[in-house]
């Protein structure tokens, strides 16, 4: 052996010695107590309710701190907020380019790279559809043939100019504007889990008003994991299709009972076709697509509920650890390969047709 060599043993093996030294001296890895009734709180946020539970004892206060986080967040991001930086940005259409905040700026990141890889099935530049409509707020309508005509060519990610270095975001034309709802609370609940993480929260349920993220296994459920309903897409929230037994991941629904207007008869759900800028039409009444980050779920719940039964269920079929359950307007539930060991069906009124 060289003598190169033989010194190089020599000083590796003294470096691997400290360390394990240094490992004996350090902290003890801190014990966690699960309670069985957890610590919770209730807000109504981003136009919904917010509800926040932590299993871990003595981590009451994470709460105070993640209800302020998302309030935040919201107030950042949110569109048709007074000084929201995308209503800024929006306004400045054609204009300017702006600098958005840490905050802000990865999630347009996000928004932009779904835009892509989708081929438009997600379209976060949809704001000027969605601003025809206004889903969700008191002044909903149904918009003239003609006023969706002459904002579809406003409706284009390709159009959004995006710089990393110094965070700024330029919409290229006037009347362009961005709407990032499908899959802000997404990236709200990502932020909110990171946040728990980080203070030491090793148990927990983040609901934002139907994206829900489950952190590590419940106190009171043998096997693992938390038990988590699918909504049902015709009924009032808290009523369940079926169950899935969930361990640190994300479930998302986007359905066409969440936000729609009603008029001549019709119904006008709020999951629009950027192609169009009107609601998909299809035979699903919702999506649910269940992930390991909320923003993944959030975008793709969007994403595959535009593709219809069929190719929806042949696009997650192909994504790696993303699942899928498939609801269809005449009842009829069907679940993507994965879900056929972790899913139970709970309401006799549907059929369960791939089990």
């Amino acid at each position: 052996m060289s003598r190169f060599h033989k010194n190089n043993k020599q000083i590796w093996g003294a470096l691997i010695l400290m360390v394990l030294i240094l490992a004996g001296c350090g902290p003890k890895e801190e014990e966690v107590t699960l309670l069985e009734t957890p610590y919770d709180t209730t807000a109504f946020l981003m136009g919904t309710y917010v509800s926040l539970r932590v299993y871990d004892e003595g981590k009451e206060d994470v709460l105070d701190l993640a209800v302020e986080r998302i309030s935040e967040l919201a107030d950042k991001i949110t569109t048709n907020e007074p000084n929201s930086e995308m209503d800024k940005v929006n306004e400045a259409a054609g204009v300017e380019a702006l600098e958005v905040s840490e905050d802000v700026f990865p999630l347009v990141e996000a928004a932009h790279e779904y835009s892509t890889v989708t081929d438009g099935g997600f379209e976060y530049a949809i704001g000027p559809v969605t601003d025809l409509w206004r889903i969700g707020f008191d002044d909903a309508r149904v918009p003239e043939s003609e006023e969706i005509e002459a904002v579809l060519p406003l409706v284009d990610h390709t159009k959004v100019e995006l710089d990393t270095e110094n965070r700024t975001i330029y919409l290229q034309e006037p009347g362009m504007k961005i709407d990032l709802g499908a899959i802000a609370k997404g990236y709200i609940a990502d932020e909110v889990k990171r946040l728990f993480i980080e203070k030491g929260v090793t148990t927990a349920i983040i609901d934002l008003g139907g994206n829900v993220v489950v952190m590590g296994d419940s106190p009171t459920r043998e096997g693992g994991g938390f038990n988590v309903g699918v909504q049902d897409p015709f009924d009032s929230r808290g009523a369940y299709v079926a169950a899935l037994n969930l361990q640190n991941q994300s479930i998302v629904t986007s359905g066409v009972y969440e936000r729609y207007i009603e008029q001549d008869g019709e119904i006008y759900h709020h999951l629009m076709n950027p192609e169009t800028g009107y609601p998909f039409e299809n035979e699903l009444a919702s999506v649910t697509i269940i992930s390991d980050d909320s923003i993944d779920g959030d975008a793709l719940s969007t994403v595959v509920f535009g593709f219809g039964l069929e190719a929806g269920l042949e696009y997650v079929n192909n994504v790696d650890n993303i699942e899928a359950v498939f609801i269809t307007k005449d009842k009829d539930v069907y679940t993507s390969e994965g879900l056929s060991e972790n899913f139970s069906l709970t309401n006799s009124d549907y059929d369960w047709l791939n089990e």
